[in-house]
């Protein structure tokens, strides 16, 4: 997986250290070293609150990887609360990610691992700044919260031409971070949302140290895509993430995205707490534990392959509402108004769906035909609603079934959705609503290309503001262009909670009843105002009702 990282993205050198690449270790090599001064952006050594790190200065950046934020969470600390990592006194080396979490191969590339000592984080940062404290900008990797990692997203570009501190992490996946069973329910403390507490517990880590690599701990802005979106959502509802960020940026992944997901049991949607519960005890059922007398040191026991197998490789979990950790869910907060109150950017893709509709027929093996595509949305909205979505999203219209498939979801479950959520989040913060609209964007690396155009695909723009190992481009000047501008808009929303100026075409701050979104999209004119109900007819889909 290392190999294939490297190929995808430049990556400043790293130092070998021996046999910690196979087990996600970490080399303690050399002696204590003195502090070093927070102002001090040259330096390869920086001392954290647990300890001094070494990384690797580069010629415009430096960057620091597989740094511990948490206890590993093995043996009897699985399935509970982070706990604090233990400190150290020599100089750790921090040159090389640690394990991503525990998974099976992903549709985009994502390896497989079997680690569960994974709750490790990566800094980069400008080689020098102005002395000036920088804006942090925590990322939350995507992945149905049951695959990805950190280290995939190499934020060289970010940094340096947006000029802040980027930290990307890891966090459990699948039924290591979201399994909810009473067993595992300890002081009143309801279980599900271990991965939601590692997130927070790497927000903390940032508060006690974004300071010594020149980052200001007070203009934190946490930022994801897809489940990261939703956790970014998540984090929103949360009360204790309250005061950890102060901006919010989510990614595909539309804060008020609940019931009209179109597949049953979605694999990223926060799930009531009794439907987690029930899920959790299918799984103590499937691995022989329902009936011991300990469940919970039944379901520590066993080993990670088994624990994949039976969760269906962590497909189906995520955040779980009804417990301290979330209360109540991102979309009822967001129409309640108990949220979190920061600036916030909110967007989605414009061809979602297309990543989803070409993944399944990679897994099966079978395109989409015209009775496929009718069944599918009789089934979903029976026969007499069906009928007016079939007439209104003809396949003719669209080229394919697989097209038209990709456009119905598109509109019902991401665009409309999201113009829900802005408009609930726009009448009580700061709120800049967009639509990455880029038609050519490089499809995933490794991956093999569906037979019908994919457009601005789910996940697409992330190669615009990362150098993502997922994909392969290049981009064009024009998109290169692109990817300058949004980064741009991002790091001056991290600094000030307003994406405008640089020169940028303007961005207007949405309000209540307003439809226009920031188009963003290569080329003379690709960045401009679009209505996104006309759009993605959200007049119709209101017709047929949720």
């Amino acid at each position: 997986m290392s190999e294939q990282r490297d190929r995808a993205r430049p990556r400043a050198r790293k130092v070998a250290v021996a046999g910690a690449a196979g087990l996600g270790l970490v080399a303690l090599t050399g002696t204590a070293v003195p502090a070093m001064a927070a102002g001090n952006d040259d330096a390869a050594v920086v001392r954290t609150a647990e300890g001094p790190v070494r990384g690797v200065v580069a010629a415009d950046h430096r960057s620091f990887e597989g740094i511990p934020y948490a206890a590993p969470p093995v043996g009897p600390l699985r399935w509970t609360s982070p706990r604090p990592v233990t400190s150290w006194t020599r100089t750790r080396d921090a040159t090389r990610p640690g394990s991503a979490c525990a998974q099976t191969a992903g549709f985009l590339g994502d390896a497989p691992s079997v680690a569960e000592d994974c709750l490790y984080l990566n800094v980069t940062t400008p080689r020098r700044t102005s002395g000036r404290r920088l804006p942090v900008m925590v990322w939350i990797h995507g992945g149905g919260f049951y695959s990805g990692s950190g280290d995939l997203y190499g934020a060289e570009r970010l940094a340096t031409k947006g000029d802040a501190v980027v930290v990307t992490l890891n966090y459990r996946l699948g039924v290591f971070g979201f399994l909810a069973h009473p067993s595992l329910d300890r002081g009143g403390r309801l279980s599900g949302d271990f991965g939601l507490e590692d997130q927070q517990a790497a927000l903390r880590w940032v508060r006690r140290n974004a300071a010594a690599f020149g980052g200001d701990p007070g203009e934190v802005t946490l930022f994801g895509e897809s489940a990261g979106g939703m956790s970014v959502c998540s984090h929103l509802a949360a009360p204790a993430s309250a005061g950890l960020f102060q901006r919010a940026i989510a990614q595909s992944g539309p804060c008020a995205l609940t019931t009209q997901w179109p597949y049953k049991d979605g694999n990223w949607l926060v799930r009531p707490r009794a439907d987690a519960e029930r899920q959790g005890a299918s799984v103590a059922a499937k691995l022989g534990c329902a009936g011991a007398a300990d469940v919970a040191a039944c379901l520590r026991g066993k080993p990670v392959p088994a624990l994949l197998d039976a969760s269906d490789g962590g497909q189906g979990f995520g955040p779980v509402s009804g417990g301290g950790v979330l209360p109540t869910d991102p979309a009822t907060a967001l129409a309640t108004g108990r949220f979190a109150k920061v600036p916030v950017i909110h967007g989605t893709t414009r061809d979602e769906h297309r990543t989803f509709v070409a993944a399944l027929e990679y897994f099966t093996g079978h395109a989409t035909t015209e009775a496929d595509y009718r069944s599918e949305i009789e089934g979903y909205f029976g026969k007499e609603k069906a009928a007016k979505v079939l007439a209104a999203y003809p396949v003719a219209k669209y080229g394919s079934a697989s097209t038209a498939l990709a456009t119905v979801w598109t509109d019902y479950s991401w665009a409309c959705t999201a113009r829900q959520a802005d408009q609930a989040l726009s009448t009580r913060v700061p709120t800049y609503a967009y639509e990455f609209a880029d038609e050519n964007a490089p499809w995933f690396g490794d991956t093999p290309a569906p037979g019908f155009p994919t457009g601005a695909f789910h996940a697409s723009e992330l190669q615009y503001l990362f150098h993502d190992a997922q994909f392969h481009g290049p981009l064009t000047a024009e998109q290169r262009r692109l990817s300058d501008q949004m980064i741009g808009y991002w790091t001056r929303f991290a600094r000030t909670g307003d994406p405008n100026g640089g020169g940028a075409p303007a961005w207007a701050r949405s309000v209540p009843g307003a439809e226009r979104v920031l188009s963003l999209a290569p080329g003379s004119g690709g960045i401009r105002p679009v209505d996104l109900g006309r759009e993605h007819r959200c007049g119709f889909w209101a017709s047929i009702g949720r």
